[in-house]
């Protein structure tokens, strides 16, 4: 039987595909429609940029906010040091405190995009909120965790945790199974994550964790803790883990991380990665990366043959919207059609510039798609010339064994890579 919620929260991602799990959907829904809720979701910092895995989790934030309630982004300033080793076959590499700190700086930059602050110096004003009592709050969970006492900790939480359990949760499982080294420090990611909850309750009042399905276990641990220690009742909901139709992982592409900071990640190459969204996922994708109503969002999806291309110009421009601003936004779709309508090279464009000095008496082509990212590897990049998919200022090349030179790049070299995939090398002085 379908559950009809009274709160505008979970009507809104129910209807647009964003819940997987939830403790107790019932009296979370009865919570959410009595008044403002307080729902965090964490974020480890092993990376200078979130990445577009992180978005429908953004997004659900977002919705979080625009219906009333308030948001915490936790930034794990102190759960990094330990990692997280969820489905993750092996240990993290573990970050010293000064890059820790320089890719919470990073992070904070794409929060600002989707959120509205109230906390001075945390994050700068972005997304409406739909009021001030909602504002969003950013907190570091190295603010309770790096002054632990060891043996308090274990006395007073540690206590709490079954290993028989632990070790039932899926994602510790799936590692062990695998005969796969599971350390002592990664297993206490699950204690330190179900504290944090713990602890935001206690100060916040915080009531809900959200995430991703495959955080299920994490923040179980989460309510139980605080159940026991605090005898107050919480919830946590969950997101699916999403895959292309084709199966892919959400957010991976050929050229890898799709990055939400625009040094990693063009605003163009950003904008390029939606429109080159399959047509099954389409109307999909609308309804959870942008805030389109539903019914424009299937009718966009339903659209077929040549048509469909259309919409994913759309959702393209929606999402670099609410990320990069309008005019990026514009910026890309007007490069994109200079591209591929027009034949010129576009401003925007992914570029590798190269010296004189580099280039010497000149440079592989292959080189050239390999350090422009149109390739992943030398032998990718000869397979795309032998199979005629390589172009070199729009003409078809085959030829491997091509050197380039400086006077050949006295204009910028336009390499392509398909139909769809194009980079600008430019001779720097």
């Amino acid at each position: 039987m379908t559950y009809h919620p009274k709160s505008e929260f979970l009507r809104v991602i129910i209807e647009r595909g964003f819940l997987a799990d939830c403790t107790n959907l019932q009296e979370l829904d009865e919570a959410l429609n009595a008044g403002m809720v307080t729902a965090y979701i964490g974020y480890d910092a092993t990376a200078a940029s979130l990445h577009v895995g992180h978005l429908l989790n953004i997004m659900l934030l977002r919705w979080f906010q625009k219906t009333g309630h308030r948001p915490i982004t936790l930034m794990g300033g102190g759960t990094t040091k330990v990692g997280d080793p969820s489905f993750r076959s092996d240990e993290r590499p573990l970050l010293g405190p000064e890059q820790i700190d320089a890719n919470i700086a990073g992070m904070q930059r794409v929060f600002a995009r989707y959120l509205e602050y109230g906390d001075a110096g945390t994050a700068a004003s972005g997304g409406g909120a739909a009021g001030q009592d909602n504002l969003a709050l950013m907190r570091n969970n190295a603010e309770w965790l790096d002054d632990l006492n060891y043996l308090d900790f274990l006395r007073d939480i540690g206590r709490h945790f079954s290993v028989n359990r632990m070790l039932s949760f899926e994602s510790v499982k799936s590692r062990l199974d695998r005969e796969q080294s599971l350390s002592f420090l990664e297993f206490n990611y699950m204690i330190l994550q179900a504290y944090d909850f713990l602890e935001l309750n206690r100060r916040y009042g915080c009531l809900l964790q959200m995430g991703g399905s495959d955080q299920w276990g994490n923040i179980v641990n989460g309510i139980d803790l605080t159940r026991r220690v605090l005898d107050r009742e919480i919830y946590g909901l969950t997101t699916p883990l999403l895959t292309t139709s084709d199966g892919r992982k959400m957010g991976k592409s050929q050229g890898g991380a799709v990055w939400l900071n625009a040094e990693m990640l063009s605003p163009y190459e950003f904008w390029q990665f939606w429109r080159n969204t399959t047509d099954a996922d389409t109307g999909r994708f609308l309804k959870l990366y942008t805030e389109l109503p539903v019914a424009e969002c299937d009718r966009l999806g339903a659209l077929e043959g040549s048509e469909i291309n259309a919409a994913k110009i759309v959702l393209a421009n929606e999402v670099t919207k609410l990320l990069h601003g309008e005019e990026a936004a514009k910026a890309a779709e007007a490069t994109a059609r200079e591209v591929f309508e027009k034949g010129g090279t576009g401003d925007d464009l992914p570029t590798l510039e190269l010296t004189p000095a580099e280039i010497g008496d000149g440079v592989s082509i292959v080189q050239l798609f390999v350090r422009s990212g149109l390739a992943g590897s030398g032998k990718e990049a000869k397979r795309l010339f032998a199979e005629g998919g390589a172009k070199v200022n729009d003409a078809d090349h085959r030829e491997a064994g091509l050197l380039v030179t400086s006077d050949m790049l006295a204009a910028p070299m336009k390499l392509s890579a398909g139909k769809k995939r194009h980079a600008l090398v430019v001779l720097r002085d």
